[in-house]
């Protein structure tokens, strides 16, 4: 009887080991189709097999999981994305192609670009801030002229806040424009850009599985104009009224969108008109949520998941209930990381994980997204200020020390002028 075995196109740094140990722990055998492999280390560390193909081919793909299926019987097909979102888009193809469960392929395109998504959510009366596309200088200017400053600039086809800006003024408005527009961002379409009202609010995303709510977190960012976030609380504390108009809500998005199979995150701000979609994700985020989900309810979210990709039956109860929170370890200045310290904070009871995604001696290159994050602290208690008071114990048990590139030596500074992948890449969102 051939073995079981679940695909993976490409791989994730903070979550593709977890969902390759779930699918050992359910008696699958994980086979990861990459374009470069070496970017997760975990493949090589694991010994895990590993297939170099190119993942933006659709048929190559299709003909690498065929030749597979002469050995293996193909149980499910799953992935993941770095920043471009179309890898999900492709694994739906897949399994549609091999009639697997999965998810609608249309459905996942139209999350992808933003723009879309917008158009679908609007049409079915879903509260959003204004918004337009721009693709030039003179339409972002007008279109920020329309809606009314702040605004907020963001590339229509991305994730993890890449490329995401809030402009209060004109000149704001023209820098970050001319950045986008000028070759260092890394369009992954065309260069289209979308301009929207600033909702101003707490942060909110509800995490679904199939039509179903599991929870809400809360989130903070760190300071503004860029969005990278600083902390997070699983579940939110929330009143019952505005914890069901947000519930609701997530299950109009998945509506309109025409989502309703797998797993997906909807950002929320609260506004003085109640909740506002911010995006759509199809997918379970990456980073810590997982984690902070299974220890507060003991829900698997990885494991859940991949039963629903292998066809089996899932389960989403509740276990316990518990306040998990996370807080991000964020640099304040480029440099060279000289020193990290956080041995005593793993012990201050309530800590779940301390974790660094960094070494000394790397290069810090702030990208003012996703990317700036080097560790996180993760708590858990029955509270949520014991949770807070908690984690705040723990980041003040943790040091670590930068060397500005201007105190280096030209020896050490050309030391450090690493490649992109050397520079922090830790896990998005």
């Amino acid at each position: 009887m051939a073995r079981r075995a679940l695909i993976l196109v490409e791989g994730h740094r903070s979550i593709g080991l977890i969902y390759v140990k779930a699918a050992q722990g359910l008696g699958l055998h994980p086979i990861t189709l990459s374009a470069d492999p070496s970017q997760y280390h975990y493949l090589a560390a694991e010994r895990l097999e590993t297939i170099r193909v190119d993942t933006d081919n659709l048929d190559a793909l299709i003909r690498e999981c065929a030749r597979l299926g002469t050995t293996y019987d193909i149980a499910g097909i799953t992935g993941f994305s770095g920043l471009d979102e179309s890898i999900y888009a492709t694994v739906a193809k897949l399994c549609r192609h091999f009639d697997l469960p999965g998810p609608n392929p249309e459905s996942i395109e139209r999350c992808g670009d933003k723009f879309v998504q917008r158009h679908f959510l609007a049409e079915a009366g879903i509260p959003m801030p204004a918004y337009r596309l721009a693709s030039d200088l003179t339409e972002v200017e007008s279109s920020a002229a329309e809606i009314g400053l702040p605004v907020v600039v963001k590339p229509a086809v991305g994730s993890g806040s890449n490329g995401v800006r809030l402009c209060c003024n004109v000149d704001e408005l023209a820098e970050h424009a001319t950045y986008l527009l000028g070759g260092k961002h890394i369009w992954r379409s065309s260069r289209r850009m979308l301009v929207e009202e600033y909702a101003r609010g707490r942060q909110y995303s509800a995490y679904t599985m199939g039509n179903e709510v599991i929870g809400i977190c809360a989130a903070d960012f760190g300071p503004l104009p860029h969005f990278v976030y600083h902390n997070f609380t699983f579940p939110a504390l929330l009143p019952e009224d505005e914890q069901e108009r947000i519930a609701d809500a997530s299950l109009s998005c998945l509506r309109a969108l025409g989502l309703g199979w797998g797993p997906a995150h909807i950002e929320f701000r609260w506004t003085k008109r109640g909740p506002v979609v911010i995006e759509v994700n199809p997918r379970i985020p990456g980073g810590t949520t997982p984690r902070l989900v299974q220890l507060a309810s003991g829900i698997d979210l990885i494991t859940e998941h991949i039963k629903l990709v292998i066809g089996e039956e899932w389960d989403l109860r509740r276990r316990h209930s518990y306040i998990a929170g996370a807080r991000f370890l964020v640099p304040d200045r480029d440099g060279i990381l000289d020193s990290i310290d956080c041995n005593r904070a793993p012990a201050v009871s309530g800590v779940a994980e301390v974790k660094f995604y960094v070494e000394p001696k790397t290069p810090i290159v702030r990208k003012d997204d996703y990317r700036d994050i080097i560790g996180h602290v993760i708590a858990i208690s029955p509270s949520l200020a014991e949770t807070e008071a908690i984690a705040q114990r723990a980041v003040d048990l943790i040091s670590w020390s930068i060397i500005p590139f201007s105190n280096l030596g030209e020896q050490d500074q050309s030391a450090a002028r690493l490649p992109v992948s050397a520079q922090v890449v830790p896990a998005k969102r």
